[in-house]
């Protein structure tokens, strides 16, 4: 038995090298679906690792009050509703008065996004992102620091000039030396690196780790724009009061803002588990569009198979003749058939799993994601191959086997 299969596999091969280019056409119509599957597959995948490595390090526990809400959306018969601002006095008041237990309220804002940080003799491009922060802001962030502390208390109410910095911009400057304790120049004042924070990655083509953190109030004597917008996060210890803290914050929140009870919020609320829902369910749309483009060409090429095969077995039919004139049964040549069928079609698989990888690579890549391996797309495209494979080689094995081996014996 086992050496009859072994024959069929050898035969089939010799036909496969004896078709060469029609094999080879075949084979890269059924690659180009199953690139299209997987390669959309892959990108789509690093996406959601990125966006959930991203959020999910936040905890499931935080949320985010800010000036609009993740998903503002504006309809073309409405105008766009802009919101005020969240200036330092509505987020000082909040801080004051927000005394809901076991919570943390961090508050930042973005002094800069393009400062040129000074050591020595040494400059780094007007491309550093600078922020104001209190000393919630790198736990509820989900940061971590790696060298050093963090800021504390002491640091953000005496405005002392100290700095946490990113990875990146430690490598930038401070690579060859201990960072602690030396000085560093933005916008002329001078600020002492106490924390080196763990490295982050790029997210949407922005350097996480190209950053340098200030003590809030030092932070706001540098950058004096009129119209700094704030930002709130508040991060509970316990999961189970995330629901009641976020009403208690949403309540207080309307209360400095003013508004009266039939007024709608004029700020956003996010939680960073309701964007990772809202980004998957996005997603889907795209692993939607990644299916109906490789069915379509799948069928394209499920039909350039059996084509093949259906030509195939015209082309070999003396050869069925005397295979079947020296005893081989109609089952035995119908699984030659089905064999060659099989292995064509999981060639056309594996070529169109590498590229499809290479595809998510380089988007992955392009944009800044962490690709993970599309495990679930790779197990698709070996069924789908195999189905097509099957589908395709049904009527060419089943005709090879009813031919008559004396009417084939006689077929030019």
């Amino acid at each position: 038995m086992f050496s009859l299969v072994r024959e069929n596999i050898r035969i089939a091969f010799d036909s496969i090298r004896s078709q060469l280019l029609r094999t080879i056409l075949t084979v890269l119509i059924i690659a180009i679906g199953i690139t299209a599957l997987v390669g959309i597959l892959s990108a789509v995948s690093a996406l959601e690792n990125t966006i959930s490595s991203d959020f999910s390090s936040m905890g499931a526990n935080t949320f985010n009050i800010q000036r609009y809400e993740f998903n503002t959306q504006r309809r073309s018969d409405e105008k766009q509703k802009i919101n005020p601002v969240i200036s330092y006095r509505h987020v000082k008041e909040f801080e004051d008065s927000y005394k809901f237990p076991f919570t943390k309220t961090s508050i930042s804002f973005v002094g800069t996004f393009g400062a040129e940080v000074k050591y020595e003799n040494e400059k780094t491009d007007p491309e550093v992102q600078v922020l104001g922060i209190n000393e919630n802001y790198i736990t509820n962030s989900g940061l971590e620091v790696e060298l050093g502390r963090d800021l504390n208390y002491f640091d953000v109410q005496n405005s002392n000039s100290v700095c946490v910095i990113g990875s990146d911009l430690k490598k930038a400057l401070l690579d060859d030396v201990n960072p602690i304790n030396k000085t560093i120049s933005i916008r002329g004042a001078k600020f002492k690196v106490i924390g080196v924070l763990k490295e982050k990655g790029a997210t949407f083509g922005n350097n996480q780790d190209l950053r340098v953190f200030l003590p809030l109030q030092k932070a706001r004597t540098i950058f004096t724009n009129p119209n700094i917008n704030y930002s709130l996060s508040v991060k509970t210890d316990k999961k189970d009061m995330l629901e009641g803290a976020q009403d208690e914050a949403i309540l207080l929140f309307r209360n400095i803002r003013g508004l009266n009870p039939v007024e709608k919020n004029n700020f956003g609320l996010e939680r960073s588990d309701d964007l990772i829902n809202r980004i998957g369910s996005i997603t889907i749309y795209l692993e939607s569009a990644a299916w109906i483009i490789s069915i379509i060409t799948i069928f394209g090429s499920t039909i350039a198979l059996l084509n093949m095969m259906l030509v195939s077995v015209t082309e070999r039919t003396r050869e069925i003749g005397v295979r079947k004139a020296l005893g081989a049964k109609r089952s035995t040549i119908a699984f030659q058939f089905f064999i060659e069928t099989i292995i064509i079609g999981q060639l056309g698989g594996i070529v169109g799993i590498i590229l499809g990888i290479l595809i998510g690579l380089a988007v992955s890549a392009a944009a800044g994601f962490q690709f993970v391996t599309p495990w679930l797309a790779m197990m698709s495209a070996v069924i789908t191959t195999f189905i097509v494979a099957v589908v395709s080689g049904l009527m060419p094995a089943i005709k090879a086997a009813r031919l008559d081996p004396i009417e084939s014996l006689r077929y030019e």
